[in-house]
C-alpha cells in the first residue's frame, strides 16, 4: 500500500494547476483498488458547504479531469449516480459487498455529463442544429443532449455560474432559444448588450 501511495504521489505532484487541492494518495489508492475489485465502500465525505457526511457507494471509476480527481460511483445511500471529489474524502472503508458496474460505462463521458447536472439554475435550450453538430461544438459539462428531430436538438443542463453558461451558449452551431432558465436568459441578454456596445464603439475595420 505504501509503495502504491508513493507512486500516486510522484505522478500527481509534478502537475501544476490553478487549484492546488490534491487528494491524499492513500485515499486514491484505496478507491482505485475498490474500483478494480468491484467492492462497495463506506466514505467519510465533506461537502462543498463544509458538512461532514457518511455514505455507501459502488465505486465505478477514478477520473482525473483538469487536474482534479473524482470518484464516479453509484451512491447506495442516495440510490443515484454521483460524482465526488476525492480531495474531500476523509476516509475509505472497503465493505464485503461487491457489485457490477454498467457494461457500457464510459467513465469520462459519464463524469462530464454528470458535472453538468444538479446545479442551482436549470436550463433547457432548443438548438436548430443536428445532435452530432451540437455535441461536437460544446463541452459535455453543459448538460444532456436530446435529439428532437433530425435538424433540432434540446440541451438540458444546469449551472451555478449563469454568466459563464451564457458565454458557452455562444458556441452553439445554430440559432437557439432558451425554453427554461430565466437567470441564464438574463445573463445572455446582458452579454449581448455588452457585445453590441463594444461593436458600436469600436472603429470600423478597413
Amino acid at each position: 500500500m505504501a509503495a502504491q501511495a508513493e507512486r500516486v504521489r510522484r505522478t500527481a505532484a509534478p502537475v501544476p494547476h490553478r487549484d492546488p487541492a490534491r487528494p491524499d494518495p492513500a485515499t486514491t489508492v484505496a478507491l482505485v483498488e475498490a474500483c478494480a475489485e468491484r467492492r462497495r465502500v463506506r466514505l467519510a465525505y465533506r461537502t462543498e458547504a463544509g458538512n461532514d457526511r457518511e455514505l455507501e457507494a459502488e465505486p465505478w471509476a477514478v477520473v482525473v479531469r483538469y487536474g482534479r480527481w473524482y470518484l464516479l460511483c453509484h451512491s447506495v445511500t442516495a440510490d443515484a449516480v454521483r460524482t465526488y471529489r476525492i480531495d474531500r474524502v476523509a476516509r475509505v472503508e472497503p465493505l464485503l459487498e461487491t457489485f457490477e458496474p454498467p457494461a457500457d460505462l464510459d467513465p469520462v463521458a459519464t463524469l462530464e455529463e454528470h458535472l453538468g447536472a444538479g446545479w442551482d439554475h436549470e436550463v433547457r435550450v432548443l438548438v436548430e442544429a443536428p445532435l452530432a453538430r451540437v455535441a461536437a461544438a460544446i463541452p459535455r459539462t453543459m448538460g444532456r443532449l436530446e435529439a428532437v428531430d433530425e435538424r433540432t436538438t434540446r440541451l438540458v443542463g444546469s449551472t451555478r455560474n449563469v454568466a459563464s453558461y451564457a458565454q458557452q451558449l455562444t458556441l452553439l452551431p445554430g440559432a437557439f432559444r432558451i425554453e427554461e432558465g430565466a437567470e441564464v436568459h438574463a445573463a445572455l441578454v446582458a452579454l449581448a448588450e455588452r457585445i453590441s456596445t463594444a461593436a458600436a464603439s469600436s472603429p470600423a475595420a478597413p
